[in-house]
Formats: C-alpha cells, sequence, structure tokens
C-alpha cells in the first residue's frame, strides 16, 4: 500500500487495487479514516473514522485540502480515472 503522504502522525494512503470514487485512507497508530477526495476540486469529505477525534479529523481535512490537486493527480496515475 502506497504512502502519498504524511500528515503530523497519520501516513495518507491510496490502495492500488480499490474502487471508485477517489478516495484515501488516512491511518494512525490505531486509528483510520476515509476521506473522498471529489476529484478535480474537492473538496475532500469524512467518509469513514475509526477512532479519531474531531480535532484530528480536522487537522487531516485542513492537510487535504492543501494537498488536493496532487491527491488527485495521484489517484489519477494509480487508477487511470476518477
Amino acid at each position: 500500500m502506497p504512502t502519498i503522504l504524511h500528515l503530523g502522525g497519520s501516513r495518507i494512503v491510496i490502495y492500488p487495487h480499490d474502487h471508485r470514487p477517489p478516495h484515501v485512507h488516512a491511518i494512525g497508530h490505531g486509528v483510520e479514516a476515509v476521506f473522498r477526495l471529489n476529484c478535480p476540486s474537492g473538496p475532500p469529505e469524512l467518509r469513514e473514522n475509526y477512532g479519531y477525534s474531531r480535532r484530528e479529523l480536522e487537522r487531516l481535512h485542513a492537510g487535504l485540502v492543501r494537498q488536493l490537486p496532487m491527491l488527485c493527480a495521484t489517484w489519477r496515475q494509480i487508477h487511470g480515472h476518477y
């Protein structure tokens, strides 16, 4: 599973054989969240949360917003479509 980005203590991952729509997995120490990217223009939105606090989710969301063009381009490189 390729780590695309690190945000704080979390890895942002796009799985190579994953399903649409474009999304990323944020994986921390014993926690995980999934954000739909809404490519190409966003904004990212939380789809699932397994243990992150509200504050951590806000931090992750802000980082994903800043990196959205790169994340969408990476999704497209891996999957070939939005």
